[in-house]
């Protein structure tokens, strides 16, 4: 898998996540397994939906000169299966009970509650096996790596704390985005800055500043997408009162602080003979199609042209 990395990592990442994440399925999975939670497992992984921070996680580490490439393959499928599992609660009746997740019938709805739940922490068991496997061979970096995504999904200011949030009146917006979004984010740049030598703190920024910018463009889409586009029903957040920049401050206010947010993360991101091809990718991940007139009018068509969470 690492010989072609280079080239991989940039022209066709897709298919080597795609393959990561098949491996970690087949690694945790014995014919035992039962055949309804493998079932479950899969349709919660496949197909995916942009696996932006995967992506994030090998864009990092190749332009930082990568010098781990499979131990970075393995930390970019465990926080791909880490947000999976997130999906996968987060649709739960208990919290959203969506119905769709990336245009199919959520785990839920195909397998039941109990399944559902099963399956969401099997993946999280299934993320933290496949990277330690990796990470015994060099201890020190790979326990440091293991010990980003724990925090990353945490209940301090982690994903999990995030999600307690939504059972509170009143959160702050920012913190609410750094927990619930960011904290993946800022996980996959700093793995991908570790595991190639580099200094991990202005990479662990880019993702902080990416994971505001990503659930405010996710808020935006909540509020102006189409069901067709975002593979899952829109104005969930309003009808269960989440937290949303959208509704807090506006659509023209959300759209001045996405840009922004954009606008930082090209001056946070290091020198790097790569660093143009970077900020490409990244607003082309962003940003897909993007036209219409005024900052409103593009944040509206980047919204509706954004690849489902």
């Amino acid at each position: 898998m690492t010989s072609n990395h280079q080239a991989d990592v940039v022209g066709d990442s897709d298919k080597l996540i795609e393959q990561a994440l098949r491996a970690a399925m087949d690694t945790a999975l014995s014919p035992a397994a039962p055949a309804h939670l493998r079932g479950a497992l899969d349709a919660a992984v496949f197909p995916g939906g942009s696996r932006m921070r995967p992506k994030l996680c090998l864009k990092v580490s190749y332009v930082c000169g990568e010098k781990h490439p499979e131990l970075a393959t393995r930390a970019a499928a465990a926080i791909e299966l880490l947000h999976c599992a997130s999906l996968v609660h987060d649709d739960l009746p208990c919290f959203d009970n969506a119905a769709l997740r990336r245009g199919r019938p959520t785990v839920h709805r195909l397998f039941g509650e109990p399944i559902a739940v099963l399956a969401g922490d099997a993946l999280i068991v299934m993320a933290f096996k496949y990277l330690s496997l990796q990470a015994a061979l060099t201890p020190e970096l790979g326990g440091r790596m293991i010990e980003v995504v724990a925090e990353a999904v945490g209940p301090s200011h982690g994903l999990i704390a995030g999600q307690s949030m939504e059972a509170m009146t009143h959160v702050a917006i920012d913190r609410y985005h750094h927990y619930k979004t960011g904290s993946l984010f800022v996980a996959a740049a700093t793995c991908g800055a570790l595991v190639s030598g580099a200094d991990p703190a202005p990479w662990s920024k880019v993702g902080e500043l990416l994971g505001h910018a990503y659930q405010i463009a996710d808020d935006i889409a909540d509020t102006v997408g189409r069901v067709e586009v975002l593979g899952k029903l829109p104005a969930v957040d309003t009808q269960l009162n989440r937290p949303s920049i959208v509704r807090g401050q506006g659509l023209d206010s959300a759209a001045a602080r996405f840009y922004a947010y954009l606008e930082q993360i090209g001056d946070t991101i290091p020198a790097s003979p790569h660093k143009r091809s970077f900020v490409d990718w990244l607003n082309h991940s962003l940003c897909k199609g993007v036209a219409g007139p005024g900052k409103a009018g593009l944040i509206q068509q980047a919204a509706l042209d954004c690849a489902p969470l």
